[in-house]
């Protein structure tokens, strides 16, 4: 079954009145909540300027040569707005927009109707594209390519090929394993944006402009506190900020000041750094336990009871990024940083393994 299709349109905000707009808004669904906090419009994007840029030349392109965006492919971590821009460039272009992901297309079948049914121009948004299947991605080559359809109608010697013309369209991919995609659907893509992680500076004023959103005030100092431990994620910076308001709401008079959202997150024990109590729980096992390692992730796993998925997926990642563990070919090993974090004595380093020390390797 297809997912509705948003339709876009580029001068709703200049045309439609405030009543109306102000009823569209009563009138949205709770599930579409964070749909409210995400930017309409390409000038409205805070951070990835870089990124942004070039999409602005290829949308300015675009329109004035009258034809359809070409194939964009956005890679990066979770929750840095590839949905975001997909949505952004529908709305700038006032096309419709088709989403779905990569585990939803089983098969060839599957995929038909977004590309029979797709207009002039419109834009097919694949989420997690690196998990369609072999057979499906096969299949959308000659799509990428030439916007046609080949298809094969019955077996045997009866059977017929069919070359079935498509209206020229957009396919929007989002990958956060952009290694795991095959070479020849990679380079089928004309524009390939990778999305890092955001700097304080710009989570901050996304926090103010998603606090004027959300009807609450919120200072500086607090959305800068905010910004800090929210990991470089704005969907993270958006949940603390809902949890931050709720807070404010039961405990204060809704207005957000630097001690609320101190004592917010306090309370959902998220630390000044942004580690949350399974990242704190997976350094402490890894020191106390195994003595800072090196030690693998599957004895971790063991030992704090939680899947080694869980650990490589959600816990490693923010910590190797922040230099608080390292891999080694032996195993995963605690950094000093890691040591100061906790509060903990380092451990002494061992002179016989000084590699630095050449007069000793001679004894």
């Amino acid at each position: 079954m297809r997912e509705p299709v948003i339709q876009g349109n580029p001068d709703r905000d200049r045309d439609e009145p405030s009543r109306a707009r102000a009823h569209d808004e009563r009138a949205r669904p709770a599930d579409q909540a964070d749909e409210k906090l995400r930017p309409q419009r390409l000038s409205e994007v805070i951070g990835q300027r870089s990124v942004a840029e070039r999409l602005a030349i290829a949308l300015s392109a675009s329109k004035k040569r009258g034809e359809p965006l070409p194939h964009i492919l956005f890679d990066g971590p979770p929750g840095l707005g590839k949905t975001t821009f997909a949505t952004v460039l529908h709305n700038e272009l006032g096309v419709e927009l088709n989403m779905t992901s990569g585990p939803a297309l089983d098969k060839k079948l599957d995929v038909m109707p977004y590309l029979t049914n797709a207009s002039e121009g419109s834009i097919l948004f694949i989420d997690e594209i690196h998990r369609l299947p072999v057979t499906v991605e096969e299949f959308i080559y000659p799509v990428m390519e030439d916007f046609r359809v080949d298809m094969v109608l019955g077996e045997g010697m009866s059977a017929r090929t069919i070359n079935l013309p498509l209206k020229k369209f957009t396919i929007i991919g989002a990958t956060t394993r952009s290694g795991m995609l095959s070479a020849p659907l990679r380079d089928r893509f004309h524009m390939h944006e990778h999305l890092e992680f955001y700097d304080v500076e710009d989570l901050a004023k996304i926090v103010n402009v998603n606090a004027s959103k959300l009807k609450t005030t919120v200072t500086e100092e607090a959305a800068w506190e905010l910004a800090k431990r929210s990991r470089g994620t704005p969907r993270l910076a958006n949940a603390r900020l809902r949890w931050v308001r709720d807070f404010a709401t039961a405990r204060a008079d809704g207005h957000i000041t630097l001690t609320i959202a101190k004592d917010a997150l306090d309370m959902q024990e998220i630390d000044a750094d942004g580690m949350d109590k399974q990242d704190r729980r997976y350094l402490e096992t890894l020191i106390k336990v195994f003595n800072g390692g090196p030690t693998g992730a599957e004895a971790i796993s063991a030992t704090m009871n939680v899947a080694v998925d869980t650990l490589t997926d959600e816990v490693e990642p923010y910590l190797l990024r922040r230099h608080y563990i390292i891999r080694t070919p032996r195993g995963r090993k605690a950094t000093p940083l890691a040591y100061r974090h906790l509060l903990l004595p380092e451990p002494a380093a061992d002179p016989e393994f000084n590699l630095l020390d050449q007069r000793r390797m001679f004894d």
